[in-house]
């Protein structure tokens, strides 16, 4: 179990270590593989951020939420995102209700299943603009407003929305200011062939694991607190800015990939979450400032979703991570 953050940073940091840790442990009696999304997903919540979750059908992504919330000690609900769905599925609504001693009428607001600490939201892109922009407002705001009453939401709260790239028939893209709530962008892979023989022993056996709850959410409200504290030096933060103002084109000094390649480049969100990632990254690996190597570690996930790509690259197979990836060795 993890201990409570104490004062001293470099015990909180061991702390801290000491928690992912085990949280790595006892997600991996569950998940085969995927290290680096587990560690991701960790570095997301110790930003209090959101992240999307893109990958083909039957990878786990489900379970993998919600063995994160269950070693977590949070509460979970998942939403399955149809065409149909409701704002007011998703938020709560409210029901006119009859006092059994007085007669009087009043109205009551019945929770949706977003008042949960950890959100699933499956399919995202299957639901129309209206339902998803409910869902986004109330990870901005984190509160739900109802007949003029605003009903705030569990602490910490964490959506984790996913999305399905080879089917895209009937579906309802997110536009790019609202991709830009989401924090990290995480592609989830195929396994390798020893990870896919050790999930399909373990899935098709008795299964007779037990999983312990490693953290509370106190605590994990007390390591984001930690996290925003820990110092930043500035050649850190002039390369995360640097960073993305590269992928900015037709300006001064934009390298030619970007401007052969690129729409439009990426805003100041993205250098606030390079820096936030590089912290959590550097905490969990035992430091207690980050340096460049953290912000490079984070800048994928963090700008993948937030550039965009022109017909150019389309027409020769460039996809944003190879734009990003020659950025990075670019500004080596």
């Amino acid at each position: 179990m993890s201990t409570t953050a104490a004062a001293d940073p470099q015990q909180t940091l061991e702390s801290v270590q000491a928690s992912f840790d085990a949280v790595r442990r006892e997600i991996a009696k569950v998940i085969v593989g995927q290290d680096e999304i587990v560690k991701q997903i960790f570095v997301c919540l110790l930003c209090r951020g959101h992240a999307l979750l893109v990958g083909v059908p039957g990878l786990a992504k489900t379970l993998l939420v919600r063995t994160v919330s269950e070693v977590l000690d949070l509460s979970f609900n998942r939403i399955q995102f149809t065409p149909d769905l409701m704002p007011s599925d998703i938020t709560g609504t409210e029901i006119l209700e009859q006092d059994a001693t007085t007669g009087n009428r009043f109205f009551k607001f019945i929770h949706g299943p977003i008042f949960a600490n950890v959100i699933l939201a499956d399919e995202i892109n299957r639901t129309p603009p209206k339902t998803q922009a409910a869902l986004l407002e109330a990870m901005q705001e984190q509160h739900v407003t109802a007949g003029g009453k605003s009903f705030d939401l569990p602490l910490p709260f964490f959506v984790l929305a996913t999305q399905n790239p080879i089917e895209q028939e009937g579906t309802y893209p997110l536009p790019e200011a609202q991709l830009d709530r989401f924090m990290l962008n995480l592609w989830l892979d195929y396994p390798e062939f020893q990870e896919e023989v050790d999930i399909v022993r373990s899935t098709t056996a008795a299964q007779d694991y037990v999983l312990e709850s490693v953290m509370t959410g106190e605590e994990l409200r007390q390591y984001q607190r930690f996290v925003r504290e820990i110092p930043v030096a500035d050649n850190v933060i002039e390369y995360a800015v640097r960073l993305v103002g590269s992928t900015r084109p037709k300006r001064d000094g934009s390298p030619d990939v970007v401007n052969k390649y690129l729409n439009y480049g990426a805003g100041p969100r993205a250098s606030q979450y390079l820096i936030l990632g590089a912290k959590a990254h550097a905490v969990i690996s035992g430091r207690l400032s980050p340096i460049i190597d953290d912000v490079n570690q984070v800048a994928v996930p963090v700008l993948r979703h937030r550039i965009v790509t022109n017909f150019n690259a389309d027409a020769e197979g460039i996809g944003p991570t190879d734009i990003i990836d020659s950025l990075l060795k670019h500004s080596a």
